[in-house]
């Protein structure tokens, strides 16, 4: 898709609109020194243009039970597509997988999976990991500290 060529305008109001989705029209216009119709039909065209996809919420993982994040490594032992097309279907459907890569080299995927807790982790990678077929070696990495990240980091109920 050939995209449009982005002005310091349309950059400032992506800018603004990813560090705040819920702007409104009046205020976005303000911020980037534009009146509100202008300001309104370039949003609009970054929209229409692919440029803008969508606008989300971001939710504290932990209120969904998927504080505990673990990085998966995972490699295949066969690369025919039924295979490939098995594991990647039905990676796409476990609630528990927020992230899914196909990777050139090694390992094959790169997957986050976020969940409850290290029980929830150890039930969901025995349960239904590991025995999708195809499926030869997995390892598992959990984050020391999130430094940056698209996904706000978990928030801990505070000690009492």
């Amino acid at each position: 898709m050939q995209y449009m060529d982005l002005d310091d305008i349309d950059r400032a109001i992506i800018a603004h609109l990813r560090e705040d989705g819920r702007l409104s029209n009046v205020a976005l216009a303000e911020k980037v020194h534009l009146t509100p119709g202008p300001c309104l039909r370039r949003v609009q065209r970054l929209e229409t243009e692919g440029v803008i996809l969508g606008y989300t919420a971001q939710v504290n993982p932990s209120a969904l039970d998927q504080g505990f994040e673990v990085i998966l490594d995972v490699e295949l032992t066969a690369y025919d597509r039924a295979t490939v097309e098995g594991f990647e279907s039905t990676l796409r459907g476990f609630d528990e997988v927020v992230e899914l890569y196909r990777l050139f080299g090694a390992p094959d995927y790169f997957v986050r999976v976020a969940v409850a807790d290290l029980e929830a982790y150890e039930h969901f990678l025995t349960e239904q990991v590991i025995t999708i077929p195809g499926v030869s070696r997995i390892s598992s990495r959990f984050a020391m500290k999130v430094l940056k990240s698209p996904r706000p980091a978990a928030v801990t109920a505070p000690r009492r």
